[in-house]
């Protein structure tokens, strides 16, 4: 089907915001059918990195996965469709958008877990420790009393310098941070890049190998991996933190190096599934904790955040609010009934669904949707002077098909609209090359 950006509205009913939530990943979207699932082992449940305010700049601890066997093949996708190919010739003919998507021609890193609302309130209180927002990184709709169902930072004008941001309950602390852009991410990730690496450990749980790296954010944000002064910023060094590509996260979310999958490819990043049975072989969906957000059904595996077909959606809202208020009380202006219809789906704590892709990350599959650095055209050939990038990885409030390997979303890469209205669009970072231990 043919690709389309996020529609610039809200609609009313059920279905059609469905299909607004597909459009989340920039494209139509087709179901089929599934079969059988190889259910991935979960992983021992990882602490979620937290961050510590010191000297000039906030520390904060990443954990990545380390993806091997480079030179692996891609594979071709067809968006949205319940398939995978071995190449693009081998696509219905009609499929003159196939495209090949997965292989990586070298090791690299990726994120075990998505950016959390700390380290991104860490973030914000070192790049703008006298709160003036001069990069548009913070808007009100994120803020505890302006949507107190998803909003995950305050800010306060009268705190000290260094201070003004902080994470608007304390269960959001583990949570995905899920109002960001692009440029939201390529700032984090310059903002790492140009701080200081204080240490960098190895470790191995014998399925997986990972690299927990402590690092001093800088307050430098418009140059160093991206030189943002360039509307289609580009990677800018050859080692380094990242915004993973496209096909750096396909392979990582899907790619399984012991030949499993079709064509070793899974066709959900928690497990093979069988492509051409639609969602019979999804994994899970997650149950969350009503206040807090945790996950209470981790020992039902393979386990991912999304809204699965006639089940309700996973959900929370702080203990501290009151459920008619989070049921009602939004920054959009949506009546009563149409609100709780609209916005279903929670952020999940990272981590806990403890399914891994064949590379040991969590959550790549639902929870925040995930911005990847690859350019693409826009949907209809003509960009009106706006830069759109590649997304992946559905979300809480979406369907399975969205965790396909297919789902080969886009979206312009400063979508205001859906800053200000959209509460799961999340970040992972990645690694490229050799970080060296006491890079400034």
């Amino acid at each position: 089907m043919a690709e389309k950006g996020m529609p610039m509205r809200f609609v009313s009913s059920r279905t059609r915001f469905s299909m607004a939530v597909v459009a989340t990943c920039g494209v139509s979207a087709l179901l089929a059918v599934s079969a059988t699932a190889d259910s991935s082992a979960a992983a021992t449940e990882p602490r979620p990195p937290g961050s510590v305010t010191s000297g000039d700049g906030a520390v904060i601890t990443v954990t990545t996965a380390k993806v091997g066997a480079p030179g692996n093949p891609s594979v071709g996708v067809v968006p949205f469709t319940d398939a995978v190919y071995r190449s693009c010739a081998d696509a219905p003919a009609t499929s003159s958008d196939c495209q090949m998507v997965g292989g990586v021609g070298y090791p690299y890193e990726i994120g075990q877990l998505e950016v959390t609302v700390e380290q991104w309130v860490a973030f914000l209180n070192t790049v703008d420790p006298e709160g003036r927002n001069r990069h548009a990184l913070y808007i009100e709709t994120e803020s505890s009393s302006g949507w107190p169902k998803y909003g995950q930072v305050d800010f306060s004008a009268d705190a000290d310098n260094g201070s003004h941001y902080s994470v608007g309950y304390p269960e959001w602390a583990d949570k995905p941070y899920g109002f960001a852009n692009f440029l939201d991410a390529a700032r984090f990730v310059n903002s790492l890049y140009n701080g200081r690496l204080i240490s960098k450990r190895i470790s191995n749980n014998g399925r997986f190998d990972y690299v927990t790296y402590r690092v001093r954010l800088s307050e430098r944000t418009e140059r160093g991996m991206y030189d943002l002064a360039r509307p289609d910023a580009t990677r800018a060094h050859d080692s380094g933190f990242v915004v993973p590509s496209q096909d750096e996260w396909i392979k990582a979310a899907y790619y399984d190096p012991s030949g499993g999958g079709t064509f070793s490819y899974w066709k959900y990043p928690t497990n093979p599934g069988v492509f051409g049975d639609g969602d019979a072989t999804a994994p899970n969906p997650t149950v969350l904790n009503p206040t807090t957000g945790d996950v209470t059904n981790a020992a039902t595996q393979p386990l991912a955040s999304y809204h699965a077909t006639d089940q309700p959606a996973p959900s929370w809202c702080p203990g501290q609010v009151q459920p008619d208020t989070c049921s009602t009380v939004n920054p959009i202006g949506l009546d009563p009934i149409t609100y709780p219809d609209l916005y279903e789906g929670s952020l999940g704590t990272v981590g806990q669904a403890r399914t891994t892709s064949p590379w040991g990350t969590l959550d790549q599959g639902g929870n925040a949707v995930e911005w990847t650095d690859t350019i693409t055209a826009p949907p209809s050939g003509r960009d009106f002077g706006r830069v759109w990038r590649r997304l992946h990885g559905g979300i809480s409030n979406a369907p399975a098909f969205q965790m396909w390997p297919s789902a080969v979303g886009l979206q312009p890469q400063d979508n205001v609209f859906y800053s200000h209205t959209y509460p799961w669009l999340g970040i992972r970072i990645g690694v490229i090359g050799d970080l060296t231990h006491g890079k400034p």
